[in-house]
């Protein structure tokens, strides 16, 4: 009987639904990362429009192009250009700071809000302008860093203590309690002092608006540089998804990319918080969501929530501007209506949820 021997070139059908499926999955990925682009785009046009004074979309782009000085010209390039950058850094630096925290600890609960990280960075920032006066937001900046830093060093400290160390149930209750503690003191430090009760009293729910001159360039390159971080992140993180053994198996050092996920986390965390308030959801929800479209691999769902963080953000400030209008509501309100029960939906989906 002849021996009927493959081609090297010959195709195996076995193999050949799993490229067919990988290159689908691919082009699935690069159709909703497009989607979201033109999303954002669309909902930064909808920012600079619509508030107490609607604006036509003509108005918006003169104002842009070609400022002539008119109310409504100042109206966009001196208090909403400003705030919408700020929500899509902000946004960015909550969003991804959630996707890095939950894949770090393997804790899909995990977000800067429950983990204490917000907490910790807004306690810092309430005491420099309760017990220092600090002002500026520079100074708000140094001590949202040393909060962020303290409290998830002070939380990973704590859930490490015992057998079994750091599990992600530990992390989350350890990071809750915190929370808890921390926006009382912060809460009862503000009630103290009516001067600070009136500095912080929009800033701790968390607000966009009416930010000091000068926020969105002084926390530009902190942001810039933890999202940077995250990026180079996102294949040691897949390698760390599969347990400790396996990814030093790899060659992955575990130690060194924990430091430099709480550094990426503490600038994130830290320059947001200091800027705008402790925002909540944003970086607990914005990464479900991402995994329901893009599955569990890092190098998608980190670029995703850059650009999902912001688009929840800047929805948020818009329904709050038309909510109660012409008042507002702050972001921070708006966040937690939208996201209690988005959250409760994605939780359900198992797909969407999966680490």
């Amino acid at each position: 009987m002849d021996i009927v021997r493959k081609s090297p070139t010959t195709t195996d059908p076995k193999t050949k639904p799993t490229g067919q499926t990988r290159v689908g999955r691919d082009g699935s990925r690069w159709f909703w990362l497009l989607i979201a682009i033109a999303a954002l785009g669309v909902v930064v046009v909808v920012s600079l429009a619509v508030g107490s004074r609607n604006i036509g979309l003509g108005v918006v782009f003169e104002a842009l192009v070609n400022p002539d000085g008119t109310d409504q010209h100042l109206v966009i390039r001196e208090l909403r250009v400003p705030r919408t950058l700020l929500g899509l850094l902000v946004g960015a630096a909550f969003g991804v700071a959630g996707a890095v925290i939950q894949a770090l600890t393997r804790n899909p609960l995990a977000d800067p809000g429950i983990l204490g990280v917000n907490a910790g960075a807004a306690f810092a920032v309430v005491l420099g302008v309760s017990l220092l006066g600090v002002t500026r937001i520079h100074q708000y900046l140094a001590f949202g860093f040393i909060g962020a830093i303290a409290a998830t060093l002070l939380v990973y400290g704590i859930a490490s203590r015992g057998i079994g160390g750091a599990t992600p149930l530990r992390l989350t209750l350890v990071g809750v309690a915190l929370s808890a503690v921390l926006n009382g003191l912060s809460s009862g430090l503000a009630m103290l002092d009516i001067d600070t009760f009136n500095r912080m009293r929009f800033w701790g729910v968390g607000s966009i608006t009416d930010r000091p001159p000068g926020t969105v360039t002084a926390i530009v390159v902190f942001i810039a540089v933890g999202l940077a971080i995250a990026l180079l992140c996102a294949v040691p993180l897949n390698a760390m998804s599969l347990g400790e053994d396996t990814a030093r198996s790899l060659g992955i050092p575990t130690g060194v990319v924990r430091a430099v996920c709480v550094v990426a986390v503490t600038l994130l965390c830290g320059a947001a918080t200091a800027a705008v308030g402790p925002i909540g959801f944003i970086g607990l929800m914005v990464p479900h969501v991402v995994r329901w479209l893009t599955g569990p691999d890092q190098r998608w769902i980190i670029p995703f929530s850059m650009i999902l963080g912001p688009i929840l953000l800047l929805v948020a400030d818009i329904a709050g501007r038309l909510v109660v209008w012409p008042a507002e509501l702050q972001v921070g309100v708006v966040t937690a209506f939208i996201g209690a029960p988005v959250l409760i939906f994605l939780v359900r989906r198992t797909r969407a949820s999966g680490l």
